[in-house]
């Protein structure tokens, strides 16, 4: 409906345009005069030409009266042609004033159809005037629209489908439903949510995977422990030197199978050391982008940064922050303090929620792979974003540090900046 409107407008406007232009290049000069008043002013002239001096114009015309000898007898105001040959050149009307059948003078009406047009000229360039600029209002006006309905849109999914492919699928897309791609966003926003459950059983599967691992590794370790303690009981009370031999060998295949159980279980942790870190120079404004793309809920104040070249990796940077904003509005619901300071060779971004932190017993082990606080009980999630923030930035050659501030869990990040690499 608003395409359609504008489109209307637009032809409106249009043909108002060309209808004034039509008028005024089809007016022409020399519109006819009123002969009836032409004649009242010749008859007034004849009946005061003894005593023009006295002699009253009471028509709109503008004119000049001539005697025989081309002197000015009589002018109804300035400006007008004072001579025949000004006459003719201006095109005025000139008639013979006759009094007792003989010319006693001419009778010069100033023609003034080219001032009339110049006004009308005038009145309708002003018009199309006026109408190009609101065609040009109407045009600015749908070129908004445009960038609203249809270009922000589709910048806004670009930004997800980025962090789609960046594996952050707790942001969701925020859509419009009254906007022309509202449903065809809509889908886009089912499907990260699909992905993220998908995510999610991966990463319980995950869970009971080294939990399995671990009751293994318990339930293996015991009798090894109790085989290994035996044999140790063993040796030393065998007093043949054959049988202490066989003794040392348990031993030494119980300590063989303790290892093995151990790397086993080591092995489940090793997984995400594969994530691919290449941090590069960037401009600490870019930062910026980052924070605000992070802060999806617009819960935070972001701090002005202060002008540096960071050295770091734009997609887990903005990875690293997804998953800080992420942390603070499941687990804390509060707004979030931001501040950014220089520091020992470091940009240093602090993120703090006002969520009352976690217990001190607790804190050293947030980064940790699987490990999570006590308030995170009810609430979905793997366990995962601070071990691979903390592991992204360790490899940017920055850091993650987690403690209690004031009010909450504060999240300080050490950016390394290009020149101290």
């Amino acid at each position: 409906m608003r395409g359609r409107a504008f489109f209307v407008g637009l032809f409106l406007v249009f043909a108002a345009e060309l209808t004034m232009l039509v008028l005024l290049m089809s007016h022409g000069i020399g519109s006819p005069q009123d002969t009836v008043a032409v004649n009242e002013i010749v008859q007034t002239i004849q009946r005061d030409w003894d005593s023009l001096a006295n002699h009253v114009n009471d028509t709109e015309f503008n004119y000049v009266v001539l005697g025989a000898d081309g002197a000015v007898l009589y002018r109804t105001g300035p400006g007008l042609s004072e001579s025949m040959n000004a006459a003719i050149a201006h095109k005025d009307t000139m008639l013979d004033v006759e009094v007792g059948g003989m010319t006693v003078g001419k009778l010069v009406i100033y023609n003034d159809d080219v001032l009339v047009l110049q006004s009308e000229q005038r009145t309708i360039i002003s018009a199309v005037a006026a109408a190009m600029l609101l065609q040009l209002g109407i045009c600015a006006g749908y070129f908004c629209y445009l960038r609203r309905a249809i270009v922000a849109p589709f910048r806004k999914l670009e930004r997800f489908a980025q962090r789609v492919a960046e594996g952050n699928l707790d942001v969701p897309l925020e859509m419009d439903r009254h906007n022309l791609f509202g449903a065809f966003t809509e889908s886009f926003d089912l499907m990260r949510n699909q992905l993220k459950q998908a995510r999610l059983a991966e990463a319980k599967a995950a869970a009971a995977k080294k939990e399995l691992v671990a009751k293994l590794s318990h339930d293996i370790k015991t009798p090894v422990a109790s085989i290994k303690a035996a044999s140790e009981v063993g040796a030393a009370r065998a007093s043949d030197g054959k049988d202490r031999e066989n003794y040392r060998q348990i031993i030494q295949k119980a300590d063989q199978i303790n290892t093995l159980v151990t790397n086993l279980f080591s092995a489940t942790l090793e997984e995400l050391h594969e994530l691919t870190v290449t941090p590069s120079d960037m401009k600490s404004e870019e930062l910026g982008i980052l924070l605000e793309n992070a802060d999806y809920l617009h819960r935070a104040a972001l701090p002005n940064l202060p002008d540096c070249l960071l050295f770091a990796d734009r997609l887990r940077l903005q990875q690293v922050f997804d998953n800080l904003f992420a942390n603070s509005y499941k687990y804390a619901g509060t707004d979030i303090a931001v501040a950014a300071e220089l520091k020992e060779g470091y940009l240093t971004v602090c993120v703090e929620d006002s969520g009352g932190g976690v217990s001190e017993r607790e804190l050293p082990h947030l980064k940790e792979k699987f490990k999570r606080g006590a308030n995170a009980k009810d609430i979905e999630g793997a366990g995962l974003g601070l071990y691979i923030s903390d592991h992204c930035m360790r490899e940017m050659g920055g850091r993650l540090e987690l403690e209690n501030g004031a009010s909450g869990l504060r999240a300080v990040v050490w950016i390394a900046l290009s020149h101290g690499i």
